[in-house]
């Protein structure tokens, strides 16, 4: 895919999380890995007024155009993609629920064997710190060690994928997991899958989930 089409997929899809209700105004924000350097949403533009040429390039070094302001939160998103070399993109959202559970400072365990589709036995929630900084960048590599998602405490999600696709993919798979484990709360009462099931559908993931052409 070419440098315009990579820049319109990100619009694409920051339009679809608002309008999906993943996201709300400006809050979340995607990057796409581009050869040795990466493409990011710029800060605080609504997404409805996004232009190809507002998504910013970056260099894993921070650099970009100093007459653009990337993403306030461009350097997990950078150090994720350093971190993740599979990684082909990340996308963070506020999603309702995964944000509720992050307010409760808890992790996702294995309610639901689609846990797995995050690449364990839980979808861990990252220690709390200021957004933007070099602080909240580390808790998150931290709490995706092992891991393609993580909750960012009383923040949101962080999802990644070798795709935008797949990214995407997971950043729903995540909210929905979210959103099932707030409701067992309620009930005060659920069954956590043993570590031997999860990997037994770790092993059938391998062949499983969104694919792309080439795989």
């Amino acid at each position: 895919m070419d440098d315009l089409k990579i820049r319109q997929e990100i619009i694409r899809n920051c339009l679809l999380m608002n309008e999906s209700g993943l996201n709300q105004g400006t809050s979340g924000n995607i990057s796409v890995r581009q050869g040795d350097r990466f493409l990011i949403t710029p800060s605080a533009t609504p997404y409805e007024e996004l232009a190809p040429g507002d998504i910013l390039s970056m260099g894993f070094d921070g650099s970009h155009d100093p007459d653009k302001l990337p993403s306030s939160e461009w350097r997990f998103h950078r150090d994720i993609l350093q971190g993740k070399p599979e990684a082909g993109a990340v996308v963070h959202t506020h999603s309702a629920y995964a944000t509720t559970i992050a307010i409760m400072g808890l992790d996702i365990p294995a309610v639901h064997y689609m846990i797995a589709a995050a690449g364990g036995n839980s979808v861990r929630c990252a220690k709390y710190a200021t957004y933007g900084t070099e602080e909240l960048s580390a808790n998150a590599v931290e709490a995706m060690r092992d891991r393609k998602a993580c909750l960012l405490a009383n923040h949101g999600l962080i999802a990644t994928g070798g795709t935008l696709q797949q990214a995407m993919w997971l950043t729903v798979e995540i909210e929905n997991l979210a959103r099932q484990f707030f409701n067992v709360l309620q009930v005060g009462r659920y069954n956590v899958l043993p570590d031997d099931e999860i990997d037994r559908v770790l092993a059938k993931f391998a062949t499983y989930g969104l694919r792309t052409a080439a795989e």
